[in-house]
């Protein structure tokens, strides 16, 4: 029986090359991010198998992810790294004072993701092989080229270039004080990228419900795949009166850190499309619970960020789902995901198919290591 003998975890910070604005920062309720921190987790075994886990935060909540991580990662030393559920049983009860959400156990994310890559390394399969994929890839759409920040001309310039790479659909931001800036912006993309591409747009949480209802029937006639975050995320009663008075699809999730907060998602039927986050709930584990209590629902899925590791996940989902394209974690990692056709392509490699870059390593802020190397 194999054994956990190492655990690394490491702090970074990914610097972006432009400030990123979304609605968020255009109402005053946040400032232009920066920076994203992460926290990955190495974890090697007495027979040289390993796997290696990230979650992130953006604009707080860094330092507190690892440090919880430091905490409690001694407790993985000398475990059975295939039983991944009795593993992460044992964190979440080594740091039970704080919870299983938020912080708590987005800094379990990470080693439960290392978990994951290990196991399918060791069987020698992508981990949506070893998950039982139900396709070899998946709808994508771009994100990273709509935000606020962004010239109207610029934002039509870098969808035409995401379809040109093989990407499918295009999502801008809105949520603007001014809701007819953002139908004038939703309609020159619309006209950019014509009838036929799909197209979705995304409020970051910033209207109240009338406003939401109004821009939603001001946009029935532009064919929107969804629109995403039009209220709160904790606002399930909100999102189920909008999802049941529009017939354009309403997405939400990304923000919520639990399985129970998505549940009392799918119980309100708040959402057409659930957006759950890896990282944000904990890891692969609970993503897997959530994905069978939103398959039950009918629910589609489209998580939120960090392609490299939702891919496998959709990939294995019954229905067929989207992933989110954004480009900015690139300098993380030494490989590459491949677009074609609209979609994006479930890599070969096994694991979840990456491998960490220099730069990765000379932006680490913090580490700490548990066992022998």
């Amino acid at each position: 029986m194999d054994r956990i003998r190492h655990v690394s975890l490491s702090s970074v910070t990914l610097p972006l090359d432009v400030p990123i604005s979304d609605a968020k920062v255009l109402t005053g309720r946040q400032k232009p991010m920066t920076e994203i921190a992460f926290l990955f987790a190495e974890i090697a075994t007495e027979d040289g198998h390993s796997g290696t886990g990230f979650s992130y935060s953006k604009r707080a909540g860094g330092p507190a992810q690892y440090a919880h991580a430091k905490e409690v990662g001694e407790n993985l030393l000398g475990q059975d790294p295939s039983d991944i559920g009795k593993v992460y049983e044992t964190l979440l009860w080594a740091g039970a004072s704080v919870g299983r959400s938020g912080v708590a156990t987005q800094a379990l994310a990470a080693i439960d993701v290392a978990l994951w890559d290990l196991k399918a390394k060791r069987a020698g399969l992508p981990l949506a092989k070893l998950l039982g994929a139900y396709r070899d890839s998946v709808r994508t759409y771009n994100t990273s080229g709509g935000f606020l920040h962004a010239p109207i001309e610029e934002v039509k310039a870098r969808a035409a270039q995401s379809l040109a790479d093989g990407i499918g659909g295009i999502k801008i931001k809105v949520g603007q004080p001014d809701m007819k800036a953002d139908l004038r912006r939703l309609a020159a993309v619309r006209e950019h990228i014509g009838d036929d591409t799909p197209l979705m747009v995304d409020a970051n949480q910033q209207w109240d419900r009338p406003s939401a209802l109004r821009f939603g029937r001001a946009v029935e006639d532009l064919g929107l795949v969804w629109i995403e975050e039009p209220l709160d995320a904790y606002d399930a009663e909100g999102h189920a009166q909008l999802a049941a008075a529009l017939d354009t699809p309403i997405a939400t999730g990304e923000m919520l850190s639990s399985v129970a907060e998505h549940v009392r998602l799918i119980e309100a039927r708040a959402a057409d499309i659930i957006q759950p986050d890896a990282p944000r709930v904990g890891g692969i584990t609970p993503f897997l619970r959530l994905a069978t209590l939103a398959d039950h629902a009918g629910l589609q899925l489209a998580p939120h960020f960090a392609m490299e590791i939702h891919l496998h996940l959709a990939a294995a989902y019954p229905r067929e789902p989207w992933v989110e394209h954004f480009e900015w974690l690139n300098p993380l990692f030494n490989e590459r995901l491949e677009t074609r056709d609209g979609r994006m392509i479930v890599p070969d490699r096994p694991g979840l198919g990456f491998t960490l870059s220099e730069q990765c390593r000379k932006w680490v802020v913090d580490s700490v290591e548990f066992g022998k190397a």
